[in-house]
């Protein structure tokens, strides 16, 4: 009488098993159906527009041409995100740091977190007009600088939440051990317990820095536009991907849209090739810290 009613019990959980595991796999397999659409087509549409002259070469001034390139756009992108992540990114783990170790329940602590709760929804509309009124308007410069004020706002709260969600997955156990053999708070927190959450600090400064790279709203009042090179970070107007994008997407002429095409794939392989380098770094790390 046990033993069957052990083996129907088994039967019970291998069948609730077997159809938990058909469910993730049909929710991924439809989930990966979006995806593999959007991609395809943008590989299909910008692939053979892709060249070395196209990445190098500066955005024609006319629409209608078809001669020039994206190379303002991604020297741009690269300097405004750049800019934007050494910016948010270290006050971002700071700031998440002092929540889980310092803060706590603390009033303080509960008043920073709920506004990173609340600028984590603003819309990046917003935080684009917020950094047009309180910078452009009053030093009347639009230039990259003022595009990563903007993507650093939007970024800072990402990291800030995703930085006290992964130090509390860090077991007590090892902070405990660490007071035990006479460890000061902040250096277990600096040799034990930000080593044991780089993989999960990491992955969340990523989805950060691709929503970043990503935006159009905050940089349509912060950089204004040009067709030309600019590295200076605080003079002159800039361009980047998605604004390029946007603004090539929506002109009636086939060669404008073409070069969107083509920014819209180069930008998905940018953002491919830093989420896979942070993969391989934060997989170092994890070694390190089970090793």
């Amino acid at each position: 009488m046990t033993a069957s009613m052990l083996t129907s019990s088994d039967r019970s959980r291998q069948l609730r098993s077997g159809l938990a595991t058909g469910f993730m796999i049909l929710s991924f397999l439809i989930m990966l159906v979006p995806l593999v659409l959007i991609v395809g087509y943008v590989l299909q549409r910008g692939a053979g527009i892709i060249s070395w002259d196209f990445l190098t070469r500066d955005l024609p001034i006319i629409d209608r041409s078809a001669d020039g390139g994206i190379g303002p756009a991604i020297v741009g992108t690269l300097l405004i995100v750049g800019v934007a992540t050494l910016m948010a990114v270290p006050l971002g783990v700071l700031g998440g740091i002092y929540l889980n170790e310092y803060g706590g329940n603390r009033r303080t602590a509960v008043v920073v977190r709920f506004l990173a709760d609340v600028m984590t929804g603003v819309p990046s509309v917003v935080m684009g007009l917020f950094i047009y009124t309180i910078w452009v308007l009053r030093f009347h410069n639009q230039s990259a600088f003022a595009g990563s004020l903007a993507l650093g706002c939007l970024m800072l709260p990402v990291v800030i939440r995703t930085t006290e969600e992964v130090l509390r997955l860090v077991p007590a156990e090892q902070r405990d051990a660490s007071y035990a053999l006479g460890g000061r708070k902040a250096t277990t927190i600096g040799r034990i317990v930000v080593p044991a959450a780089v993989p999960g600090v990491l992955s969340g400064a990523l989805l950060a820095i691709a929503r970043a790279a990503g935006e159009t709203a905050p940089l349509l009042f912060a950089i204004g536009f040009t067709t030309r090179t600019n590295t200076n970070l605080f003079h002159g107007s800039n361009v980047a991907l998605p604004f390029l994008i946007f603004r090539n997407a929506t002109s009636p002429f086939t060669a404008a849209q073409d070069l969107a095409w083509g920014a819209a794939l180069t930008l998905i392989v940018i953002v491919f090739v830093f989420t896979l380098l942070a993969r391989l770094v934060a997989a170092r790390f994890d070694r390190r810290s089970r090793a």
